[in-house]
């Protein structure tokens, strides 16, 4: 039995968890490909003016699991990861939006709902509801979340160590453990902030190839996922109220913790067009870039997007904070 999986949205994050989970189960998992336009534009063709790019994006990969011949599509019901705080709608809406939006998906939707204290979505009860559908016994379920969890955690020791989401998930299919890794050296002249969610810094089409770019300037970034989560939240407390958001509370300690300990020497911010959460973020994150004194720069793009427009931006912000530093020094 295949399942499949779309490459989009919280994919860099859980893939090192869902992948193994639904293999050790004994099933054949299947990815969807690399983001394009042809992708884009089917997700688009469907989708209500009111969603954002990465959700459309998501449909697009959907589609291309149906046109493989999957018997299921995993599309799990994201509520929450920390008491208190929740993912944005869309999350908690998605196999509904799925299920009757897109033709196709309504009899091969396999869904849980994920409500849980910590990033670590391990706990066999979410997945409760996969016993019927797949034909599984609570104690193979048992298994299967304790064996991708410890995958999972691997992830997120190599994530910390400076290595990027996409290189640690690679790392842990190849074997790599992260015990004989050493921490990612940063040696560059120009350190950057680049802040976004994980499905828009890390889909090389959503974001235009950014990360390549800045390695081939010769610039260090760190992002989000590389930070503890226990230092985030203690500068996310600097709020007098948190945000409603789990992820838009971690880009925002992260950025507060690169601006007030001025680790970077600048800041870029990549969202999509039409995110409620990042309208608010983006915001503080603005005036925090202001009182430190740091270049912040926000990129927003959308379905139109075209790659020169952004390349041309990125390169004038790095040519400014490089004239920038050595004014200062």
């Amino acid at each position: 039995m295949q399942i499949g999986i779309p490459g989009a949205l919280l994919y860099q994050y859980y893939i090192s968890f869902w992948r193994p989970f639904f293999e050790e189960l004994g099933f054949q998992v299947v990815i969807s490909g690399n983001t394009n336009k042809e992708l884009v534009n089917r997700g688009v063709k469907v989708s209500v003016p009111e969603l954002c790019v990465p959700v459309k994006i998501f449909i697009g990969h959907v589609f291309e699991l149906l046109d493989k011949g999957v018997d299921f599509v995993f599309i799990p019901r994201m509520e929450a990861i920390r008491r208190g705080e929740f993912f944005c709608p869309k999350f908690m809406g998605l196999p509904a939006i799925m299920k009757y939006g897109v033709p196709g998906v309504k009899g091969k939707l396999l869904t849980c709902q994920i409500n849980a204290r910590s990033d670590d979505i391990s706990n066999y009860k979410h997945y409760l509801p996969l016993l019927d559908k797949l034909d599984l016994s609570i104690k193979e379920l048992k298994k299967a979340a304790a064996f991708s969890g410890e995958k999972w955690k691997r992830f997120r020791t190599i994530n910390k160590m400076g290595y990027m989401s996409c290189e640690a998930n690679k790392m842990v299919v190849e074997g790599v453990s992260g015990k004989e890794l050493l921490p990612k050296e940063n040696n560059n002249h120009i350190k950057l902030g680049l802040l976004g969610y994980v499905y828009n810094i890390y889909d090389d089409f959503v974001n235009m190839g950014i990360t390549g770019k800045l390695n081939q300037m010769g610039i260090d970034f760190i992002t989000f996922d590389m930070y503890e989560e226990e230092l985030l939240d203690q500068y996310v407390a600097q709020l007098s109220k948190p945000l409603f958001w789990t992820f838009t509370n971690k880009l925002l300690g992260a950025g507060y913790q690169m601006l007030q300990k001025k680790l970077v020497d600048g800041i870029i911010h990549i969202t999509a067009f039409g995110c409620g959460p990042d309208a608010f973020l983006g915001r503080l994150l603005e005036l925090e870039s202001d009182r430190a004194k740091i270049p912040y720069m926000l990129i927003r793009i959308d379905e139109h997007t075209g790659e020169n427009h952004l390349q041309t931006r990125v390169e004038a912000f790095i040519d400014m904070l490089k004239r920038r530093k050595s004014k200062i020094s």
